[in-house]
């Protein structure tokens, strides 16, 4: 029985998400860019021991804020998606102990936007640049501020700090130690999974989505000789990424998003275009949504010949813009 606890990671570009996988890691496999730009322009994951816990830390491009087109955006989403199937058990959204802005309220929108409220269940608020709160608690911080305090009672009252540059050593204050905070975050990913009976966060699409990647591992193990199993999942996770980005094509990040993170209608919309449903019942599933459906079931079939994601995409765009057309003129004449 795999007892990895998978962990996505969530935050605005700059919250300094990739620093807090490598201090929770103790080590450095995540690449930080110290400039004004997105240091992760993939989702990446890595496991690791840490403290007697196997952990899966998935790190992700900042989805809620970002300059990167929605094709580039997409492929992540997807990406995600992919590694964190069945679904994670935790989620850790970042944010920094900052002055608040509108930048960081648009983020917490977005949030609230995109999570279903089961998806609160199994996330926790983690502050980085915890240098920054002069003696004061991050529990003081944060009821300083309503919508902060709004979100981390969503998250169970749970909120962590830590600082990546001036608590990595610091045995005369315990609680400006990243040791002493790692161990607080870890503990709290524990409780988070014994609350939740040992079950990972899940929805449909991503049943769906662990579905296309066990196929792939069977295949795999057919004909893989002295294959590790964990060579094999790598592979069948990569050559399921590539099927079900190109299956998605034509999707929405809205839709994308609100799958991930359990809006029901962007649930059935993803899962409709996950199992190649007709444009006709995608329709009835909710009129905002007709655009995404179309897109995931046209797409599809447009990009079957495709060799890369990058074609897909092309060839899925001009079938999506024909189906979408056509499906209203045929609303339009009934």
């Amino acid at each position: 029985m795999d007892d990895t606890r998978r962990v996505v990671i969530l935050g605005k570009t700059g919250a300094g998400k990739s620093s807090l996988a490598n201090t929770i890691l103790g080590e450095k496999p995540f690449e930080v860019d110290d400039t004004s730009n997105s240091g992760t322009r993939e989702c990446r994951a890595e496991t690791r021991s840490v403290n007697g816990r196997n952990i899966t830390l998935i790190d992700t491009p900042g989805f809620f804020n970002t300059e990167r087109s929605e094709e580039e955006l997409n492929h992540e989403i997807v990406r995600c998606i992919t590694e964190c199937a069945p679904g994670p058990h935790a989620f850790l959204i970042v944010l920094k102990v900052d002055k608040f802005t509108k930048q960081e309220q648009d983020v917490i929108n977005k949030i609230h936007q995109y999570f279903s409220e089961e998806v609160f269940k199994y996330a926790t608020v983690v502050f980085t640049y915890g240098d920054q709160l002069k003696g004061q608690t991050i529990e003081e911080f944060v009821h300083q501020n309503k919508s902060l305090s709004d979100l981390v009672k969503k998250c169970g009252g749970r909120c962590h700090v830590i600082d990546n540059e001036y608590w990595k050593d610091n045995p005369k204050d315990e609680y400006r130690s990243n040791k002493y905070q790692v161990e607080k975050i870890l503990n709290t990913i524990d409780e988070i999974t014994k609350a939740n009976k040992g079950r990972c966060y899940t929805n449909e699409m991503l049943q769906v989505v662990q579905e296309i990647i066990e196929q792939k591992k069977t295949h795999i193990r057919k004909s893989s000789g002295n294959m590790s199993e964990e060579e094999i999942t790598r592979q069948a996770k990569d050559r399921a990424f590539k099927e079900i980005w190109i299956r998605l094509a034509g999707v929405g990040t809205g839709a994308l998003l609100g799958a991930l993170f359990g809006v029901i209608v962007m649930v059935e919309v993803v899962v409709l275009a996950l199992r190649k449903a007709e444009v006709a019942r995608a329709a009835v599933v909710v009129s905002a949504a007709v655009g995404a459906a179309v897109g995931g079931y046209t797409g599809y079939h447009a990009a079957e010949e495709a060799d890369t994601p990058w074609e897909a995409v092309k060839m899925a765009k001009a079938a999506v813009k024909r189906g979408v057309k056509r499906l209203h003129e045929s609303i339009m004449d009934s």
